[in-house]
């Protein structure tokens, strides 16, 4: 099934609040501020400000910008001072951003870093120090019990944590916390069970699939490469039933769907490399497209839907979320993981 990718705005009631380096609370970011927020991908963020409404006191260099209790937010570490359009553009990593910024290493004389426990202790000793006081590891205790996990060598801290929570069906959550009183706010992380989302379950949303179930194509390549006459190299390629590409045919009669494919500069192993590309192609395919209504997911939590017609059924976890602010509009898109 091809690439699923699924947009779902939703308006919301969220502000953006600004902090200093030390995470002393400022106030809330100007309602004329455009943001443009990426977790799940690139991972950072881009405010943009009129210079007339910004003061160097509110938003700058190592400054927290975050909306409590969520996800959304993160440091600035670039300032752009733009006099075309008369504006100031702050940017830098959001939190889960800078988990990428930080590597696993082995321990002095061991070829790999070894965790057992409790499955939030496990990240306290991933997350260490790294981070000062700015991030804390969830205390709640899930009940997973990590055995001798091995993680890679000189990964990111990031994809460290992400296989290690995706082996135990876990997702990572992450949100920005802001105590009251004179306690200063801080982002906490931990694990959390991945939500599977679909109508069955939760009646409040509305799962909407587009699917079409392509059983036109090609089954059966037969690929001309180098050469003259009967000295030209010739290549039959031919789809299996699970539909990988193989050397036996499958689909025979009416079944079978025959085309040609001509490389006259390719030799017999440039010939398979990419006449299999090809026929990877023209073969049959499922394309889905999903959208959801009413409902407010992480990045992990797994979205699920079922088509009678097609008799096909989707389950995808989501990879990225983005938040943008324009014109004090405030939208989320959703995108889910689709095949490679």
């Amino acid at each position: 099934m091809e690439m699923i990718v699924t947009d779902i705005p939703e308006e919301k009631e969220l502000m953006f609040i600004t902090a200093k380096s030390t995470g002393e609370e400022y106030g809330e970011l100007n309602k004329t501020a455009k943001v443009d927020l990426d977790n799940g991908d690139t991972n950072d963020f881009e405010i943009r400000l009129p210079k007339s409404e910004w003061d160097r006191e509110s938003i700058g260099y190592k400054g927290r910008v975050y909306i409590p209790g969520t996800e959304y937010g993160g440091i600035v570490k670039n300032i752009e001072s733009i006099s075309e359009s008369n504006e100031v553009v702050f940017s830098g990593p959001t939190w889960r951003g800078m988990l990428e910024y930080k590597v696993v290493e082995p321990p002095l004389g061991q070829e790999h870093l070894i965790l057992s426990g409790e499955l939030n202790e496990t990240l306290k000793t991933l997350i260490g120090d790294r981070f000062e006081d700015l991030f804390a590891v969830s205390a709640e205790n899930t009940g997973v019990q990590v055995q001798n996990w091995s993680v890679d060598r000189y990964v990111t801290l990031y994809d460290a944590i992400m296989k290690l929570l995706d082996q135990y069906g876990y997702r990572l959550d992450i949100k920005y916390i802001q105590p009251e009183g004179l306690e200063y706010g801080y982002v906490q992380i931990g694990a959390k069970e991945k939500k599977i989302l679909n109508e069955e379950y939760d009646q409040e949303c509305s799962i909407n699939l587009d699917i079409e179930d392509y059983r036109a194509g090609v089954n059966h390549l037969v690929c001309a490469g180098e050469g003259e006459n009967q000295d030209r190299t010739i290549l039959h390629l031919y789809v299996q039933e699970d539909g990988t590409i193989g050397d036996e045919q499958y689909y025979y009669g009416l079944d079978e769907v025959a085309a040609v494919y001509i490389f006259t500069s390719a030799d017999a192993n440039q010939l398979r490399q990419d006449g299999t590309k090809r026929l990877k192609d023209l073969q049959n395919y499922k394309k889905c497209q999903m959208t959801i209504e009413d409902v407010d997911l992480e990045i992990g939590d797994i979205v699920a839907g079922y088509d009678e017609v097609t008799d096909t059924t989707v389950m995808k976890p989501i990879k990225k979320k983005i938040l943008k602010i324009n014109d004090g509009q405030l939208t989320i898109d959703y995108e889910v993981k689709g095949d490679d």
